[in-house]
């Protein structure tokens, strides 16, 4: 059974955010080995959500809640956040609905601004990251790969995200009423990931051409020098924020890179900006909150831009919700499908298996001849084309279970017992720990102690309003 824990800009705060977007993503290889329940995590933390998809085996609800409870203390004890809030902001998803909201949020109709770019590769990444740890399994790449496909669909067939819309972008729209000149802009760069690179291109698209560049990793130096930018190093970086009239900061760094006491000194240069834009796009944040105060200085976080997310083209997210709705019952049905696949193939071997025993006996009386062969092999095939049909048929009807007990009836066969997977968790192999099988729907997991608080219901979508 796949769940799915999800906490995001629309039930959570950011600065709850920020906390689990550091500690939270650690937590997967320790829940799939310690855990009785959980064969499968994969865990997704962005600058406006933390999700945890898990595959576990066990189709009660009784076992989904405790798997639940193991993240949620997991990932409190990591985050050194309160297990009590986290309960508050999670809510819990289970079934088919997994499927759908998954392929909601990496098509970026779940993100602030819907249809954002980065979304989708955030998604890849959490997966990839999933596999290096060894914590993914059969069930959860089915479902990645599926969303991946999706969000492809729907970037390529509808207009969500068609002018390549994200959370950069929206942050210099919002300030160009306040910048004269993007030309005569002095920009001081924070960062040299995909989101410093990303900002980069988007200044350079509104004409800005003067920047410097500063980060505290090492990795300043090659990015500086390829894209010819002036490097800051760490003792001019007071001066470079006394000279720049807009600041953007898009790192990947734990801590706060500028701090209040930074900019009060920069106030005190001479010649320094007196008016400065602070654009932060870092999440744990890069710059302390505490600038706001300071007289000159404007601050745009993240959860100042998420407040003027604009309303989206009705037509176009519509019409991409169809397809992620779409794309979700078709997942769903091949789910339900795979479920009968044991009982098909047992199905085949026992004719094929009392074919060759007949024809053997054939042969050995000289009885047998390749084109008679040949003929009945097609015959079985034609006879096993119309029970293969409908064993998919009452799959997707929920009745699976009906095919199963009439091939025991009428033929005395059974499905295999599958196998217990092993998935690699640190160079260990552990028995049963990737679970290619999911259970049929469930209702949403509801928590099994009354002292917890309980996970809430999935909000409900906004299809017209910025997500």
């Amino acid at each position: 059974m796949l769940i799915c824990l999800t906490a995001s800009h629309r039930n959570a705060s950011f600065t709850l955010l920020e906390k689990l977007s550091i500690g939270a993503p650690s937590v997967a290889p320790t829940l799939v080995s310690d855990s009785d329940f959980i064969q499968g995590a994969v865990l997704l933390a962005t600058c406006n959500r933390f999700e945890a998809y898990l595959d576990v085996d066990d189709p009660l609800t009784a076992g989904s809640a405790l798997a639940a409870h193991e993240v949620i203390d997991a990932v409190s004890r990591a985050s050194g956040v309160d297990a009590g809030d986290v309960f508050d902001a999670v809510t819990v998803l289970s079934g088919d609905t997994v499927a759908e909201h998954l392929f909601s949020v990496s098509s970026g109709l779940e993100s602030v601004v819907v249809g954002e770019d980065e979304i989708a590769g955030q998604v890849k990444r959490a997966l990839n990251t999933a596999r290096v740890e060894g914590t993914t399994s059969s069930a959860l790449e089915r479902l990645f790969q599926r969303a991946s496909h999706t969000s492809r669909d729907v970037k390529t067939k509808t207009g969500v995200g068609g002018a390549g819309r994200s959370l950069v972008r929206l942050a210099l729209d919002l300030a160009e009423s306040r910048v004269t000149d993007w030309a005569q802009t002095r920009v001081l760069l924070i960062g040299t990931g995909k989101y410093a690179r990303v900002s980069l291109t988007a200044l350079q698209e509104r004409g800005a051409t003067d920047f410097t560049v500063y980060s505290p990793s090492s990795r300043v130096a090659p990015f500086a020098a390829r894209l010819d930018i002036p490097q800051v190093f760490g003792d001019d970086l007071v001066a470079a924020v006394a000279a720049s009239d807009v600041i953007v900061a898009a790192s990947q760094s734990p801590v706060a890179v500028l701090t209040a006491a930074d900019f009060t000194a920069a106030q005190t240069v001479p010649d320094a900006v007196q008016r400065r834009l602070v654009i932060d796009l870092g999440l744990p944040r890069n710059i302390d909150p505490a600038v706001s105060s300071i007289a000159g200085v404007e601050l745009l976080d993240l959860e100042t831009i998420s407040l003027h997310a604009p309303i989206d083209e009705f037509a176009s997210t519509t019409s991409a919700r169809a397809m992620v709705d779409e794309a979700a019952a078709e997942y769903s049905a091949a789910r339900v499908e795979s479920e009968v696949t044991p009982a098909v193939v047992a199905l085949r071997s026992h004719f094929f298996d009392a074919l060759d025993a007949e024809i053997s006996r054939a042969r050995t009386r000289g009885d047998s001849s390749p084109e008679t062969e040949a003929a009945l092999r097609h015959l079985v095939g034609v006879l096993l084309h119309t029970p293969s049909v409908r064993a998919r048929e009452l799959a997707r009807a929920g009745e699976g279970a009906s095919f199963v007990g009439a091939l025991e009836a009428l033929f005395g066969v059974q499905p295999a017992a599958p196998a217990a997977p092993v998935a690699h968790l640190g160079g260990t192999r552990v028995a049963g720990a990737a679970s290619g099988a999911t259970a049929a729907p469930a209702a949403p997991v509801a928590p099994v102690s009354p002292s917890v608080p309980p996970v809430h219901p999935a909000p409900p979508r906004e299809a017209s309003a910025a997500s």
